[in-house]
């Protein structure tokens, strides 16, 4: 299969639509919520499908199985999320270009049979860099995580002008494979720091991402020290399951400039629709639909900052 403008036609025509979710922890996800709403607003019968992944599950062999199975089962799109957005990526039988060059994946078209793996967390990453914190400085970011969620997040960062990236990750291999492949594509504006690091690591840097699953409903906690956190710091938490995750809240009681996980969450949901369907979703509506259904969380004393 290839992209182009008659699969996005005949996509676009459809009436119906199968369209699930792969990862683990995934029964707070609000992707089913976005997309159905964003489906019935165009008339579509539109059903999104949790698929939670038990630890026997993550092998090569049966995430292949797994995807063979969606794809017999008529499913004409998936997402895919922790832990297996890296491990996915080489049984599509098609990489988008983006989503090669990171060497995971986040989004699966299935058309006539056959699969084509997109990264959305990338333009979803950095649509929220730009809307959020607009003007931030780049000069020198600290990025803790070099997963697929990672990988994606410091290619953003790459294209967004970061001068200086230093990718942190107790599995050291894993970041030295990611600034790897950022120096093929970027250059050499991209190094490894340790954890041991932070405190030095930190205190020079003008940014702070977290892109671990530290945070999430099912890892809850903070994924560096908080006394680390100093006001001239901007931070951004990819994390939207609680959207106030401890390090948020703890970064906004230091004064941080802080970007929530609520734009990242949207804009990825956006461009796996429009991969989905071949239609323009409504992105204004598409985020109101998500501040309504995050609204429960919310407390009078800690508001999503911005």
């Amino acid at each position: 299969m290839t992209s182009g403008q008659p699969a996005a036609a005949g996509r676009a025509s459809r009436r119906s639509l199968l369209a699930g979710l792969f990862g683990q922890g995934i029964g707070p996800s609000l992707s089913p919520e976005m997309h159905e709403r964003e489906g019935a607003r165009q008339g579509l019968r539109y059903t999104y499908k949790r698929v939670e992944l038990r630890d026997d599950q993550l092998t090569e062999g049966t995430l292949r199985g797994l995807l063979e199975h969606a794809v017999t089962l008529g499913f004409d799109g998936l997402n895919v999320t922790h832990p297996v957005k890296q491990a996915m990526a080489p049984l599509v039988d098609e990489l988008s270009p983006e989503a090669a060059a990171i060497g995971a994946i986040n989004t699966v078209v299935v058309e006539e049979g056959r699969t084509r793996g997109h990264n959305t967390d990338v333009t979803g990453f950095a649509a929220a860099l730009r809307d959020q914190l607009s003007g931030a400085p780049l000069e020198r970011v600290v990025l803790l995580g070099a997963g697929g969620a990672g990988a994606a997040v410091a290619h953003a960062l790459t294209g967004a002008g970061a001068a200086e990236l230093v990718v942190v990750d107790h599995d050291a291999s894993r970041a030295r494979e990611l600034v790897g492949a950022l120096t093929r594509v970027a250059g050499d504006g991209a190094r490894i720091g340790s954890p041991d690091e932070l405190p030095r690591l930190l205190g020079d840097a003008q940014g702070l991402v977290n892109a671990t699953p530290v945070g999430m409903a099912a890892h809850p906690g903070i994924p560096m020290p908080a006394e680390l956190l100093r006001e001239e710091l901007w931070v951004a938490d990819i994390v939207y399951r609680p959207l106030l995750t401890d390090l948020v809240r703890a970064a906004t009681d230091r004064g941080c400039r802080v970007m929530t996980g609520a734009g990242m969450a949207v804009g990825q949901a956006a461009d796996s629709f429009e991969l989905f369907t071949g239609r323009t979703a409504d992105r204004a509506a598409m985020s109101t639909d998500f501040d309504a259904l995050v609204a429960a969380e919310l407390t009078t004393d800690h508001r999503p900052p911005g």
